[in-house]
């Protein structure tokens, strides 16, 4: 009787252990279904979703460092006809993008629209100096009137080039170059970003998500249109992807994310780099891949972003891109910092150059169950070119043309430690104590069934045979 109670109660426990692993495995996809729920409904932009609240308050503040390229030898360059040789100087850091976004619009065809109002404000404990510093830089306004007025007139610009007063080179303030100054060759106040404060980027209309989460963010309209009219080309105009403040949730390593970026005029991807932990939270980082800025004979895809201007080289210089079609006229070429990616004659034309791939990459860490980006740097460079001239006088003994890197750009931002300790409580600890339920249900009931099992076993074999 003893020895049947025995087995009773091991087959019993056998079949509650079985029970409880069972429970264990069937709360792995049950419990992926109420994760993927509970992120798809708060993902969405509508009102009273985590989405939602972070967009319309404009998220973390965003800080844009210059480096500016200080040129030490502008006399010899003028008279002799030398290489510049440059001097990093920075960073002059401002804080952007504080703003909320404006006019946000709920659409009926599950879209939203808004502005982006733009401005930036000094912030002197994250800068070298005060932006009153002195810069030695190219004179925008004789640069850019060299490189848009044909060699035809080129005695005009010199007879206004010595009635002004100007040169090649300029010595202004940090604020000056980046802002605006009265400039006396052009009679108008130019720079670098001017105009800034006060003004709009957008208008933006993107996908809220409630038909779709896999749209969420992605960019519908930018400025009312949907393709870009800057490139002589369909594939150039695409607008691809999102502003890269967030996309779709659940993201897949193996595939591009992309974005759009009006400081670029074109659209862009990254590609999955790393895992890497951000404050305790496990991010996805994607960078810019070298094929970006990549010459046409390597990347056919930027043959249409390639004009058949001076500095291109008939297209086969890599990492420059010509902006001005979509800055006004204005001669500017983008490229990464301290021409990173970018042909070696780059680099060779101007000394005091050196890239570093971890300093001056492109980079964004995204955190992959809901989409959201964590932590940025978006680097670019702006540069302006001069070349030769048998009438301007102070380009009489340059020798070929120079792509010369004015300033270079990180715009940064990450989510801060309240926000991260937040995230890691709403999100990551709900989602590790499920983990761990289950795998404790799972191993639990496992544990009990072998046991019970085994003991049955010892059980049976150790009792005495009845015979009839």
């Amino acid at each position: 009787m003893g020895c049947c109670n025995r087995r009773c109660g091991l087959i019993a426990g056998a079949v509650i252990g079985a029970v409880i692993a069972v429970l264990g495995g069937v709360l792995i996809p049950v419990g992926d279904i109420i994760i993927k729920g509970t992120v798809d409904k708060e993902a969405v932009l509508n009102p009273g979703t985590t989405a939602f609240d972070n967009f319309e308050a404009g998220g973390v503040k965003v800080y844009r460092q210059f480096w500016f390229f200080d040129v030490q030898n502008p006399s010899d360059v003028i008279q002799q006809g030398a290489k510049p040789k440059v001097l990093e100087k920075g960073p002059y850091t401002y804080i952007t993008r504080y703003l909320p976004k404006e006019n946000i619009t709920l659409n009926s065809n599950n879209t939203v629209s808004y502005v982006l109002p733009l401005g930036a404000i000094f912030e002197p404990s994250m800068s070298v100096g005060p932006e009153e510093d002195k810069i030695t830089s190219l004179d925008l306004s004789v640069v850019g009137a060299y490189s848009l007025i044909p060699k035809e007139l080129h005695l005009v610009l010199e007879s206004m080039i010595k009635k002004s007063n100007t040169s090649l080179f300029q010595w202004r303030s940090v604020k000056e170059l980046l802002w605006g100054y009265d400039d006396p060759l052009l009679k108008e106040n130019i720079g670098l970003f001017s105009p800034y404060n006060g003004t709009y980027d957008g208008y933006y209309t993107v996908f809220n998500g409630m038909d779709d989460i896999s749209k969420v963010g992605l960019i519908d309209r930018w400025r009312g249109e949907r393709n870009l009219g800057f490139w002589n080309d369909s594939y150039c105009n695409m607008i691809n992807g999102t502003d890269a403040s967030s996309f779709a949730p659940f993201l897949d390593k193996s595939k591009e994310i992309f974005f759009f970026s009006p400081d670029i005029c074109r659209s862009v991807s990254a590609s999955y780099e790393k895992t890497v932990d951000l404050k305790g939270i496990d991010v996805y980082r994607y960078s810019l891949l070298p094929s970006t800025l990549a010459a046409p004979k390597v990347n056919p895809d930027n043959q249409c972003f390639c004009k058949e201007e001076l500095f291109s080289r008939n297209c086969t210089i890599a990492g420059v891109l010509d902006l001005s079609s979509c800055q006004e006229g204005r001669p500017i070429f983008l490229s990464l910092p301290h021409f990173l990616h970018g042909s070696p004659s780059l680099r060779e034309d101007v000394l005091g150059l050196d890239p570093h791939e971890e300093n001056h990459k492109t980079f964004l860490d995204v955190e992959p169950t809901t989409g959201f980006t964590l932590n940025f740097a978006k680097r670019i460079q702006v540069n302006m070119g001069y070349g030769p001239s048998k009438v301007i006088t102070v380009l009489k003994k340059v020798k070929d043309y120079t792509t010369f890197p004015v300033v270079w750009m990180n715009e940064t931002a990450m989510l801060d430690d309240e926000t991260a300790d937040m995230f890691k409580k709403e999100l990551i600890s709900r989602i590790e104590m499920l983990d761990i339920v289950q795998k404790v249900l799972l191993g639990t009931g496992v544990g009990i069934f072998v046991l019970c099992l085994i003991g049955y076993c010892v059980v049976r074999c150790t009792s005495p045979t009845k015979f009839a």
